[in-house]
């Protein structure tokens, strides 16, 4: 008995249970949905349940159909598939046949993404869906009512109706119009297209007026437009061919429009900033033009000189390439040289700044005029010529053997004291050997103290001199003696 009891309360629990289930998944399914409400004049034979499509693909359904305050019909449009979500203010709804057995379902159009997106139903029927009012929905009248119109004895009906009502009608044409209308979408439509054309008038007048002149250039070149489409049908042909790559540039041209944007941002500035710069160009395009006809006669100029000179390189050709080792030593020498190059440039920066040419000027010319007289007969030089020949050469010390002792001293003696005679007779006091300080006039004719040995060695030294002054010169690098060289000989 008890065993019946607890299956007499599951029988009546579950099914509470399985309805709050349902209930609960239906409720969270219905905040997840996208739902619409469409307002239709007529909704007959639609029932809840039946498709939703767009473009032929079913993307939801029909949620429920309610009756409005007005006795239209609110269809309400659970829409399931994201990606046709949300819908626009310019969306349009209308009911078609889904099957001879009078099945209807709802065909849309979730509108263009420039518009702007429907309106949302704050409170009251139908709160948190959106409206897609009457004026954007149809619902056509199906075949089978028209054809029962024709039929006895509903044609008779019809037209006591049309007879009776026609007197009541003609005084709502207005009306009668927007239900005609709503009732054919395609006249609603060829409604809109007439306002368009009616608007675009001008340009449709100019297009007829100038069509002429487009038509008359093609019926001339009739072959090459023919020739064009020929190339068209190849084209088309080619791009069906990669159609795959084609569809895969399309689906990755947002991608491309989004990185394009900051490109064109940029874009946008450059052109800002060279506004200014086109517009200098524009003011100097006068200077331009005749610029560009100069250098058309330059050009026409050298296109004569161009070949002589084309000439002449494959004359010089060959000692070019002569030349290359020239070239290599030079490079390698300025390389080596650049360091004293650097320095020569600092040396001549620092003697131009300081005007150190000009002072090493005034040096030799101011010690020229030192070391040079002037007389009644004209300049002469302020020399000193030694006649020996011993004492000529460069000496750092006394030979032992010899008599000329002009480049050396005693260190013993006072400079104040150390005069020809004073120096003669303190030679006599220490000797031969002693160093000893010639004249210039002993050297030539001899002191009156010397021996006759020392006198007969000054005058060997002499014509040994008077020789070597015959002689061409080799320092001088000449065959004139060096005294001819110098002064110039007599003949």
């Amino acid at each position: 008995m008890r065993r019946l009891v607890w299956i007499a309360l599951a029988v009546a629990i579950v099914p509470w249970l399985v309805i709050g289930a349902v209930d609960a998944t239906g409720d969270q399914d219905r905040d997840d949905a996208y739902f619409v409400r469409a307002v239709f004049d007529n909704a007959s034979n639609l029932v809840a349940g039946e498709d939703l499509k767009i473009a032929g693909a079913v993307v939801g359904q029909v949620d429920s159909l309610e009756v409005t305050d007005d006795e239209k019909a609110a269809v309400v449009l659970r829409v399931d598939d994201e990606d046709f979500v949300p819908w626009k203010s310019d969306a349009s709804c209308t009911i078609r046949p889904q099957s001879l057995i009078g099945e209807k379902f709802v065909e849309c159009k979730p509108g263009t993404t420039a518009a702007a997106p429907l309106r949302e139903i704050e409170d009251g029927p139908g709160e948190g869906e959106r409206l897609l009012p009457i004026s954007n929905t149809s619902s056509p009248v199906d075949l089978d009512l028209i054809n029962n119109v024709m039929r006895l004895p509903y044609r008779q009906r019809f037209a006591i109706l049309l007879s009776e009502f026609g007197a009541g009608l003609a005084g709502r044409g207005d009306e009668l119009n927007e239900v005609i209308h709503r009732a054919n979408p395609a006249l609603r439509e060829t409604d809109k297209v007439l306002d368009i054309l009616a608007g675009q008038n001008r340009t449709l007048a100019r297009l007829a007026r100038d069509s002429d002149r487009a038509l008359a250039p093609l019926s001339r070149e009739r072959e090459r437009v023919a020739d064009w489409i020929v190339q068209a049908n190849t084209t088309g042909e080619a791009s069906a061919e990669r159609s795959q790559d084609i569809r895969r540039g399309i689906e990755l041209l947002p991608d491309f429009l989004r990185e394009l944007e900051p490109l064109m941002a940029d874009l946008d500035k450059v052109a800002v900033q060279g506004t200014p710069l086109l517009r200098d160009l524009g003011a100097a395009a006068p200077q331009m033009g005749r610029l560009i006809k100069g250098l058309g006669t330059f050009s026409e100029a050298a296109n004569e000189s161009f070949p002589s000179l084309g000439d002449a390189l494959e004359q010089g050709r060959p000692d070019l390439i002569r030349s290359r080792p020239l070239i290599r030593k030079l490079n390698a020498l300025g390389k080596e040289a650049k360091p004293a190059v650097a320095d020569l440039d600092k040396l001549t920066a620092s003697l131009q700044d300081t005007q150190g040419i000009e002072r090493i000027n005034d040096f030799l010319y101011y010690l020229t005029l030192a070391t040079n007289g002037y007389d009644s007969l004209g300049h002469y030089l302020r020399a000193g010529l030694v006649a020996t020949a011993t004492c000529s050469n460069r000496a750092v010390r006394p030979a032992s053997t010899g008599t000329c002792w002009a480049l050396f001293f005693d260190p013993n003696d006072d400079p104040s004291a150390a005069t020809a005679s004073t120096a003669s007779a303190k030679l006599q006091k220490k000797g031969p050997d002693a160093p000893r300080t010639n004249s210039l006039i002993e050297s030539l004719v001899g002191s009156p103290e010397a021996t006759k040995e020392q006198q007969r060695q000054a005058q060997q030294e002499m014509e040994q001199l008077r020789q070597r002054a015959k002689e061409p010169s080799a320092a001088l690098q000449t065959d004139e003696p060096v005294l001819d060289y110098l002064l110039g000989a007599d003949g």
